[in-house]
């Protein structure tokens, strides 16, 4: 006969454990002590067995009725639902370790071996502000397309839609790492791309060299740190990638010999780089390291000198200086680019001072060696041309030809 509510509530305690049964293996447990609690008994594989349902304080009956149900449902199929139990459990506990930001540090740690320190930071970065604030503490799987649609559309509220492109990408990099190593089946960022909007092809804008003296003066009387400000003009000088500029730290710089040996691992095609320094450029240096000689990196974090200055700190003082969707830190490479051509420089001399790789291996890394003293009077007259122009010279400058 089924217990009923007043049933239970008389049930007093005696000398020894009794139980009250309900039916299908339902009963109620009383001790001595005067808790009670549910049990439910069943026979699985032609053994006795029981399992605890949890106490009355806890479980009401009807509660206890539908564990029952589930429970002989297991049994049915023939599983122990102790043990079932015991797996959801270890499961869930499973789940709640890998948050999705338990899992995209792994796959950062085991990305870094092959990226450059500061693209490492970069990516750590962009997790740290624009994700795991958001998600960072739920369960990877338990994360649903419509929120990281939420994630996504923060980011692209802002009109950061290369930002969202390159957080989104990662995102789902750190999916597919999870399902790699058997911490996710699915995917949920797969589909959100279609509610967003897209990135168009970045073209990054740039002056001609003749501009560029003005640009210089203007940075120079713009308000803004004296880091940034050493750091565009240095990047003007070199064409050097910003992300290489903002990452470098004081021992790669030879000032005595005139060069800056940039290692493969800071490099974007992972390929080391030798940059010949013109005067300008050791000016440059030589008045830095008065501000920042004491640390580390040459161009230190203003918050954390540890860190390298922001990704965006150049192009900010360019748009404070009156130059937003004029120029950008990356538009100085394109502005040497031209004008070094323009003059008739090698080519070849040309492209290994960018950077460019040589499909050929061999020969790109024997080129690299070979034009250092070619590209080291190219720099030096680019610095000087611009001097130059800075004094109202000739945008044409010098002999033609010149020739690796």
């Amino acid at each position: 006969m089924a217990l009923t509510a007043l049933q239970i509530k008389n049930a007093t305690p005696s000398h020894k454990d009794y139980e009250l049964a309900d039916g299908d293996g339902l009963s109620l447990r009383v001790r001595p002590c005067g808790s009670k609690s549910w049990r439910f008994r069943f026979r699985l594989d032609g053994k006795q067995s029981h399992i605890s349902l949890g106490p009355l304080n806890k479980v009401t009956l009807a509660q206890a009725r539908q564990r029952t149900s589930e429970a002989r449902s297991l049994v049915s199929q023939g599983k122990h639902p102790g043990m079932e139990r015991q797996s959801s459990r270890t499961q869930a506990a499973a789940d709640r370790a890998n948050t999705f930001k338990a899992l995209a540090l792994e796959w950062h740690a085991h990305k870094v071996p092959r990226w450059s320190p500061g693209y490492a930071t970069d990516v750590l970065e962009g997790f740290e502000l624009d994700v795991f604030p958001h998600v960072g503490s739920q369960s990877l799987i338990a994360i649903k397309p419509l929120e990281w649609l939420g994630v996504f559309r923060r980011i692209e509220a802002r009109g950061a839609l290369e930002k969202l492109r390159k957080v989104r990408q990662r995102c789902q990099e750190v999916y597919r790492f999870a399902i790699a190593t058997g911490n996710a089946e699915y995917n949920p960022i797969a589909d959100v791309g279609g509610a967003l909007r897209a990135p168009e092809a970045e073209h990054y804008p740039f002056l001609p060299i003749a501009e560029l003296p003005a640009l210089l003066a203007a940075v120079r009387a713009c308000r803004g740190h004296d880091v940034v400000k050493l750091g565009a003009r240095l990047l003007l000088l070199t064409g050097v990638r910003t992300a290489e500029l903002r990452g470098a730290p004081w021992a790669e710089f030879d000032l005595e010999a005139g060069l800056w040996s940039i290692p493969a691992e800071r490099m974007k095609k992972r390929r080391p780089h030798l940059v010949p320094l013109s005067r300008q450029a050791l000016e440059v240096l030589i008045e830095l390291r008065a501000i920042t000689g004491g640390y580390t990196l040459a161009f230190p974090g203003r918050n954390d000198p540890a860190k390298p200055m922001s990704e965006a700190a150049i192009n900010q003082l360019l748009k404070r200086c009156g130059y937003d969707g004029k120029t950008t830190g990356h538009g100085f490479r394109h502005t040497m680019s031209t004008a070094l051509h323009e003059q008739n420089y090698s080519s070849e001399w040309v492209e290994t001072q960018l950077a460019h790789v040589d499909k050929n291996s061999i020969r790109g890394t024997y080129n690299h060696a070979q034009y250092l003293e070619g590209r080291r009077q190219m720099l030096q007259w680019y610095a000087d041309h611009l001097d130059n122009l800075g004094r109202g010279g000739n945008v044409v400058a010098g002999a033609f030809g010149r020739r690796a």
